[in-house]
């Protein structure tokens, strides 16, 4: 046998089964430290946490050994396979892996009285349910039951025989950088039900995401508003100035639109009298109303833009006034409701 082999009494002893197998529940405590959280895919709807220091702490009194210092054995990966350690894993994760350069990032502490500190280095990627109605001024996550969160538990292990809990309660979960768009991280706990195996402890890493506002303001926003104001401009502009009125183009516009309902209305026009002249005795009464109608129609279209274009002025005095004044209620509205 090895000399901590001999030390541990790991011959004398079948790891297989937990601690104080048949008793209580093993006490299992969590503490968190996340380095970065790489992305998050609004596509994928999840988030990637990088550099995951998962650090668990139970009492083995199995591993228990002399020591006149009370200090701890610090031992590798080799170790892990020749005694009880948790099957912790997260819960809704689409990938994970423990890092393994250069060897794998696996550590053990055993201390003299049986207590044992097992850290893994991880990078997992999970679920976020994410609810963009506010996009791009959301925040995830705030008052909703579905949150962006990091969830784990134990995989064979039920609450009869594994207690999980968080080692230092909220300050169970720390961060190496300054995470910008995290706004709150929380610790929290509750039970997970399954029909065939029963209740499991589960320990959630929630965090509350808020958007960086300044970059839509700039791309979206802001040119956007600019076209709204910058089409203003025709209102004040002189009304001999025609080709620097934007409201040019749209008469245009309108215009070729007006004679496309002209074209149409002849095209019907001459359609009727070329059927007239086959069925004159049964639709001589219908063909000459529509006629009459269209002339009617045509008359009142040339005498409403005869009195637009004679009062265009009064238009440009209301509109300088009108459409600032209704853009800048929208505006109070949406940055009210939305912010």
């Amino acid at each position: 046998l090895l000399q901590y082999e001999r030390l541990l009494h790991i011959e004398d002893h079948d790891f297989a089964m937990r601690p104080g197998f048949g008793g209580s529940p093993v006490p299992m405590g969590i503490d968190v430290q996340v380095e970065s959280i790489d992305s998050i895919s609004e596509v994928n709807m999840d988030f990637t946490m990088i550099f995951f220091y998962l650090r668990h702490y139970w009492k083995d009194e199995r591993l228990s050994f002399p020591s006149t210092t009370n200090k701890s054995m610090t031992f590798d990966r080799r170790l892990i396979k020749k005694i009880w350690v948790p099957d912790i894993f997260f819960v809704h994760s689409k990938r994970s892996f423990i890092h393994d350069k250069t060897v794998e990032n696996i550590m053990l502490h055993v201390y003299p009285n049986g207590n044992v500190l097992f850290t893994l280095r991880i990078t997992a990627s999970a679920t976020c349910f994410m609810d963009f109605s506010r996009f791009p001024l959301d925040t995830q996550n705030e008052d909703t039951l579905d949150t962006c969160s990091l969830e784990l538990e134990s995989y064979a292990y039920s609450e009869e025989d594994l207690m999980l809990y968080w080692k230092h309660g909220n300050k169970s979960l720390n961060t190496g950088e300054r995470i910008s768009f995290i706004e709150e991280f929380t610790a929290s706990s509750g039970f997970a039900f399954y029909s065939s195996t029963g209740w499991y402890n589960r320990l959630f890493i929630n965090f509350v995401l808020r958007r960086h506002i300044f970059f839509f303001m700039l791309q979206t926003y802001f040119p956007a508003m600019l076209m709204v104001m910058l089409s203003w401009i025709s209102f004040w502009t002189d009304q001999g100035a025609i080709p620097a009125r934007v409201s040019l183009v749209q008469a245009m516009a309108l215009d070729g639109r007006y004679h496309d309902n002209k074209t149409e209305m002849d095209q019907t026009s001459s359609s009727l009298h070329s059927e007239e002249d086959s069925v004159r005795e049964r639709c001589t009464g219908s063909s000459s109303t529509d006629s009459s109608q269209i002339k009617r129609r045509q008359s009142l279209g040339g005498h409403v833009a005869g009195i637009v274009l004679e009062n265009n002025h009064v238009i440009d005095t209301y509109s300088r006034i009108f459409f600032p004044i209704v853009y800048i209620i929208f505006n109070l509205f949406y940055w009210g409701i939305y912010v």
